[in-house]
């Protein structure tokens, strides 16, 4: 060290959940330098500006001007022509972006860099109904005026790849499912993970390696639902972040390779306003009629609303038998063969909806969820046998559709889809499917090209 060289004394990492009253002086003492005002699109992803922390608290707090194409693009970011909500014709003006400053937390593969998650509206004050967040949050308030909390805990399965010499291969090749002695590669991105994720604020529970090559699972704290999704969403970014730093991706497919299925499912309770659990139940009991009627809204009601948790042609390709992935709307006691599983004891006693895969909008797919939940509340609808043995040849549940075209003719044209969620969303999804399922009748894929040539 020269001569005269002053030694700063050390600055601890910020890091966690930053408090809408901390936040002004952090910024002030240049803790935080930089503020991300992200917003969920159709697919979940999070997109937005970074702005200097000053001019946002200055200036951006009451929220900031995105262009309405981030709610009317494709996977690619690709415009899409037919948007009531915004195209060329409108000429793609902006909406405003208002942040939820409860939702700020640092990224730490920023230094000195907070993330705060907004929701879109229009500039006469309305919200956008197409919004990801928003529709969650009218599902939500609904249940709440039903007298119930929704409560989340996420589990997300995702492919982790690596560049090989042909090509993308699973950063490991074997079945590691449950495994304790794990190749380096899973360390070396699941501890960094576990940093990221910490440092965010993200209450994970666990990290383990899955039963495909390359694949993994991350289990997050149960809690309230908007705030699971809010982590969620941030936990992509943050993966996709650490992944980058080896040249590796994290590949959020349903179906990422033949045979292999990434599921993203959602176990779902109730709650009373007093903080009573709505599902408690034990072995042996009948079901509580809360959930019985909950129940019967998600296998009654989610057949009509595919497209908002399996909005790619990918996502059908998970639904083999076999799989652990649902083949038809059925339930069962702890099932995993079901689409919904009755899971948990006593008052921890809950919902595992599993028909959602990676690919899926979490925002999308839990108020498709709760709206089903809360539909065969109201309507105290019966419910059907539970399966109590091989789930895909149960007939008591029908079946998952084929394809995503198949979906979206009975998505676009259910009564209970416009009544649960209002017609302007069901046309938006609706055209958003069609969108993709354009995109993939123009192009040849490779799979195409090995069955033909000859």
């Amino acid at each position: 060290m020269a001569a005269g060289t002053t030694v700063r004394p050390h600055t601890p990492w910020l890091s966690g959940a930053v408090s809408k009253e901390s936040l002004r002086g952090l910024v002030e003492k240049r803790r935080i330098t930089e503020i991300v005002l992200a917003v969920p699109d159709m697919l979940g992803c999070l997109k937005g500006k970074a702005f200097n922390a000053p001019v946002f608290l200055e200036r951006m707090a009451g929220g900031a001007e995105m262009c309405s194409y981030l709610l009317a693009t494709d996977s690619d970011m690709n415009s899409i022509d037919g948007f009531a909500l915004t195209g060329w014709e409108q000429g793609f003006g902006d909406f405003l972006v208002t942040p939820d400053l409860d939702t700020a937390r640092m990224l730490s593969s920023r230094t000195g860099t907070a993330i705060v998650i907004g929701t879109p509206f229009h500039h006469d004050g309305t919200p956008v109904q197409v919004a990801p967040r928003h529709m969650l949050q009218i599902q939500l308030d609904r249940m709440r005026d039903l007298g119930y909390e929704v409560r989340v805990g996420v589990e997300s399965e995702f492919v982790l790849l690596s560049q090989g010499a042909s090509g993308l291969v699973p950063a490991w090749n074997q079945n590691l499912d449950y495994a304790l002695g794990l190749p380096p590669a899973v360390g070396d991105f699941s501890r960094p993970l576990s940093d990221a994720m910490t440092d965010a604020g993200i209450p994970y529970e666990a990290f383990k390696t899955e039963g495909a090559p390359g694949q993994a699972e991350v289990t997050f704290a149960y809690g309230e639902a908007l705030a699971a999704c809010d982590h969620y969403a941030v936990f992509r970014l943050l993966a996709r972040d650490v992944a980058g730093r080896d040249g590796l991706i994290p590949a959020f497919m349903a179906a990422p390779q033949t045979g292999i299925g990434s599921g993203l499912h959602l176990h779902v309770s109730l709650w009373t306003e007093h903080g009573d659990p709505g599902f408690a139940h034990h072995r042996g009991e009948d079901l509580p009629p809360l959930m019985v009627h909950a129940i019967a809204g998600l296998t009654s009601v989610l057949p009509g609303l595919a497209p908002l948790y399996a909005p790619t042609l990918n996502s059908y390709k998970r639904y083999r038998p076999r799989s652990f992935a649902p083949t038809r709307y059925n339930w069962g006691i702890d099932h995993r063969g079901c689409a919904v599983r009755v899971t948990g004891h006593g008052k921890g006693t809950h919902l595992e909806v599993r028909l959602a895969g990676a690919d899926a909008n979490a925002y999308l797919a839990l108020a498709a969820y709760v709206a089903a939940m809360a539909a065969g509340i109201e309507e105290k609808l019966t419910l059907r046998p539970a399966c109590e043995g091989d789930a895909d040849q149960d007939r008591s549940g029908e079946p998952v559709y084929a394809d995503l075209a198949e979906a979206l003719q009975y998505f676009e044209h259910s009564p209970t889809a416009t009544s649960l969620f209002g017609k302007d969303v069901v046309e938006h999804y609706a055209h958003a499917a069609r969108a993709e399922l354009d995109w993939h009748r123009g192009h040849v894929t490779d799979t195409e090209q090995l069955r033909g040539i000859r």
